[in-house]
């Protein structure tokens, strides 16, 4: 979703949550995983709920479809930890290392990039992990609380997860970030030797170590999964646009209406879910968010050989391998160069590489580039809650963590519009912060 202008003029886990005393009328723009499950949460608390976005929910271009499909209940490390800044130069430089930059993008960069590598340091890094927790924790049971008894319901799959090492050592030498998942409550199994290969088989033979996690999740199709969540907020109550949302009308400091391609749209509340495109509104609200894309790439490689029982996240390539409907997918790197969607090479030739090299035997007939944008913002941590005292709800900058916090996020949006809030600590999120 892309923005033109804007002027000034009581149930449990596995339920729904109380519904409000008077009828609201919320408009959600953005109708990604974020987007889509405020909008059932919404419609389950009594709101009159209408989505609008650019882009049909499980597009192709948008943004959800192309996540590795990991309900990753233990992401709560940041990609910044200390003793990186000194390192980044080189990383940079280093082909095996899954970190691409447009140099020609560098000066517009710049400001961000500084603020995001201060967070680089210990005191940081530990309160990053702890605002992360909060929201991926318990991810399998909120997709399970918000499809359960539902069409989308079959769509979650409940499924371990492995880190794959070369060895022992390889595994002791991440201890850092393992330190932050055990605070968090994940501790992993470890496999090793010729049990690693009973386990995958299609791994390469010097790949002897696993950190096995059990009770996370994935999807066989994450674009088809908020397709499918986007019917069932449908059948719930809830309308959906298509088009771009032009201007947004406030009234007295209170948004009164949304300006879409097919008119205006009356509403008391909006739900800002459209990822890194979320800033231009955040900006002519007077909120600075800083923000910017991480180019997120994966290929799809079409009628695999060999595929793996669960997800693996490869640690030496930072990509994830995921079995799919589609074929295998295989995601992850970082590209920084701003909001265009051309594709680079590099990423995607990383990506090749490390696959013959981890998968030795596998072939595929063909193979599919998909690039997103994942919104990244400097400090690792989304953006949940009210602009000011607006009415504009923002629900985005999930960086890596979209498809597992998706669900809570739109949750905790919607308890703040029906007056029940999440018994959590909602500052770190705090639209404000910055």
């Amino acid at each position: 979703m892309r923005f033109a202008s804007f002027s000034s003029a009581k149930r449990r886990l596995t339920g729904g949550i109380d519904r409000m005393t008077e009828q609201q009328s919320v408009v959600v723009i953005g109708a990604g995983i974020v987007g889509v499950s405020a909008a059932i949460w919404l419609r389950r608390a009594g709101a009159d709920v209408t989505v609008i976005d650019r882009a049909k929910p499980g597009d192709r271009s948008a943004t959800s479809f192309g996540n590795a499909g990991v309900l990753a209940a233990c992401s709560v490390a940041p990609v910044t930890y200390p003793g990186m800044i000194p390192k980044a130069p080189k990383l940079l430089l280093d082909r095996e290392f899954p970190l691409f930059l447009r140099w020609s993008y560098l000066p517009k960069l710049t400001p961000w990039l500084l603020k995001y590598l201060s967070h680089a340091n210990d005191k940081d890094t530990r309160r990053i992990a702890q605002g992360l927790t909060r929201i991926t924790h318990d991810t399998v049971d909120q997709h399970v609380a918000l499809t359960k008894g539902t069409e989308a319901e079959s769509w979650v799959n409940k499924s371990d997860y492995s880190f794959v090492y070369k060895d022992r050592a390889a595994f002791e030498a991440d201890s850092y970030t393992w330190e932050l998942r055990k605070i968090a409550g994940f501790e992993p199994e470890i496999i090793e030797g010729g049990a690693v290969h009973e386990m995958e088989p299609m791994l390469a033979k010097n790949l002897n170590c696993l950190a096995l996690m059990r009770d996370h999740g994935h999807m066989r199709d994450p674009g088809g999964y908020v397709a499918a969540l986007a019917k069932v907020a449908e059948q719930e109550g809830a309308k959906f646009v298509q088009g771009d949302v032009k201007d947004v009308t406030l009234t007295d400091g209170k948004v009164t209406a949304v300006q879409a391609g097919q008119g205006e749209i009356a509403c008391d509340k909006v739900v800002l879910a459209t990822g890194t495109w979320s800033k231009a509104l955040t900006d002519k609200l007077g909120l600075k968010v800083p923000l910017e894309s991480e180019r997120g790439y994966h290929i799809m490689f079409k009628d695999p050989s060999q595929m793996p029982n669960i997800p693996l996240m490869m640690t030496m390539g930072k990509f994830v391998a995921t079995p799919m409907d589609g074929g295998l997918r295989c995601a992850g790197t970082v590209e920084f160069g701003g909001l265009n969607d051309e594709i680079s090479q590099g990423p995607l030739n990383f990506l090749r590489r490390k696959v013959k090299e981890y998968f030795p035997d596998f072939e595929y007939s063909e193979e599919v580039p998909w690039l997103g944008h994942r919104p990244a913002t400097s400090d690792s941590l989304p953006v949940i809650g009210e602009v000011g005292n607006t009415g504009v709800f923002a629900g985005f900058g999930h960086h890596h963590i979209g498809l597992t916090a998706g669900p809570k996020t739109g949750r905790i949006i919607a308890g703040m519009i029906s007056g029940k809030r999440e018994n959590i600590d909602l500052s770190v999120y705090d639209p404000q912060r910055f």
